[in-house]
């Protein structure tokens, strides 16, 4: 059945077992609920970089990776477990769960009187990580297929406006009330869209009996958390020193144990059994990509705030580079999402995902030359965030359209935890390359043009590498697509 149009009263409900096949009213408020809960995610990942500072001094600590990466490294772990409960209990029941449970992090955050309370509370706070799946999934739930490949882009990329103005909004409070005030907002922004998808998201009514493997997300969680954390504290105190090498031999035999119970047990959190070759290329390709695009974003905040005059062979810095840097890119986020899941539907996802690890390897490649002249380097960011926008959306759609209703949690939790794989792991070995590279000018310590161009070479690798998965993603889709044809001849 077909909603009414544009301005109809939308008669596309999960609760009655139709689905969106057009625009009305009542989608186009859904989504906008789902945007604002992926507005809470930014508050969560992004806002408390913007008074970093500020949190380092009250602490007393210089360890910033542990607070930059610890939401990430959250989500991780939260993930696989919402995926599962996602599609055992209900999507928007999970989601639910997923922005108390935000919400309870950041009043933790908001109070913690010292760095392992305040630690503490940015894993509960991680778990909003989950969110940004958990809306995609409840948009396959809610739209026919076609009509959730362009909503899905909508809803993923469109909290990116928002970033255009967030970063001078948290400039402004936080000079005002602290940096406590990052936190209010982010359980603000928890406690209204949590009212709001309870309120007017119908609940889902694709679900699969089964149980959830507790023990089973915790160690895949765990064990995913500890890797990363290795990857996290070892670029800062030493690749063999003894913590991070406790944290890699526990996180590899917990991800040990995991793979070898997943493999036994009927029920597992993720079933490794049923992967397939073009979801495993898919879930790659989105690891490689997007932690190539986010470590640019990285590289992007060192060079703005490098004069050419320093004449270190890169730099930009001048009035107002930091916001073009980064306000621009909100922009081709939103149009590259918004055009990747619109064109899915004509081309399909796997063709978008290739197209966007081009763009993403372009804007990379620029910035060998646009380290140091400002209008390139605005341009190559525009490429990358078009490239991240593309991505994402491009891997959810693909994810959604290789799982079947059942799996969409579990599936869509995959994609999540690859992204986050791929941030931390490139973010921070980009970190340790300009580490190595450092040099000495005036008696203060600076990277090098070397080590901005062995960082920008790093993406660009990773780039490439998924641009060979995404040529075998494409030729086994076409491979599988002439079989299905030939049978269809055959049985005609």
């Amino acid at each position: 059945m077909q909603d009414s149009g544009v301005g109809g009263s939308g008669t596309g409900l999960l609760g009655s077992g139709r689905q969106h096949t057009r625009w009305s009213k009542r989608l186009v408020g859904q989504v906008a609920i789902l945007i604002l809960v992926n507005t809470m995610v930014d508050t969560v990942v992004t806002a408390p970089l913007l008074v970093l500072p500020e949190m380092l001094d009250h602490f007393g600590t210089d360890q910033s990776a542990w607070i930059d990466a610890s939401s990430l490294l959250a989500g991780a772990m939260w993930a696989p477990l919402l995926g599962k409960g996602a599609d055992i209990h209900g999507k928007r029941r999970v989601l639910v769960m997923t922005l108390i449970t935000a919400f309870v992090g950041a009043l933790v955050c908001l109070v913690a009187p010292n760095l392992w309370v305040f630690i503490l509370g940015r894993l509960l706070q991680g778990a909003a990580v989950g969110a940004v799946f958990l809306t995609v999934a409840l948009i396959h739930d809610m739209c026919a297929p076609d009509m959730a490949m362009v909503a899905t882009g909508i809803v993923t990329s469109g909290s990116a406006l928002l970033s255009i103005v967030m970063p001078a909004l948290f400039d402004i409070t936080a000079s005002a009330f602290g940096w406590r005030s990052v936190f209010v907002a982010s359980a603000v922004f928890a406690a209204v869209a949590g009212v709001l998808v309870r309120g007017l998201v119908p609940p889902s009514t694709i679900t699969t009996p089964g149980r959830l493997d507790i023990a089973g997300a915790a160690l895949l969680g765990g064990g995913l958390a500890a890797v990363l954390s290795y990857v996290s504290l070892g670029s800062e105190f030493g690749w063999f020193a003894v913590g991070p090498l406790a944290l890699l031999a526990g996180g590899a035999a917990a991800l040990a144990r995991w793979f070898l119970v997943a493999s036994r047990i009927p029920e597992p959190v993720i079933d490794i059994r049923n992967l397939g070759r073009p979801l495993a290329l898919t879930l790659l390709l989105v690891a490689f990509g997007t932690g190539a695009y986010q470590s640019m974003l990285t590289l992007f905040g060192h060079i703005a705030k490098v004069s050419p005059d320093e004449h270190l062979g890169y730099g930009v810095a001048a009035p107002g580079a930091l916001g073009l840097l980064y306000g621009v890119p909100a922009i081709g986020i939103v149009l590259g999402g918004t055009l990747a899941g619109a064109l899915g539907t004509r081309v399909g996802p796997a063709a978008t995902l290739a197209g966007g690890v081009a763009i993403g390897t372009v804007g990379t490649v620029g910035m060998f030359f646009g380290d140091s002249v400002l209008p390139l380097a605005v341009m190559c960011s525009f490429l990358l965030s078009l490239t991240a926008g593309t991505l994402v959306t491009s891997g959810f759609n693909m994810a959604g359209t290789l799982a079947s209703p059942e799996r969409q949690g579990v599936v869509s939790s995959m994609v999540m935890v690859m992204v986050a794989i791929g941030a931390v792991i490139l973010k921070f070995v980009g970190s340790a390359v300009l580490q190595s590279t450092d040099t000495v000018v005036d008696g203060e310590t600076v990277n090098s043009a070397l080590g901005v161009h062995r960082y920008i070479t790093m993406a660009a690798s990773a780039f490439m590498v998924a641009a060979v998965v995404a040529v075998i993603l494409l030729r086994t889709r076409r491979r599988r697509a002439g079989t299905r044809t030939i049978r269809r001849g055959q049985d005609g």
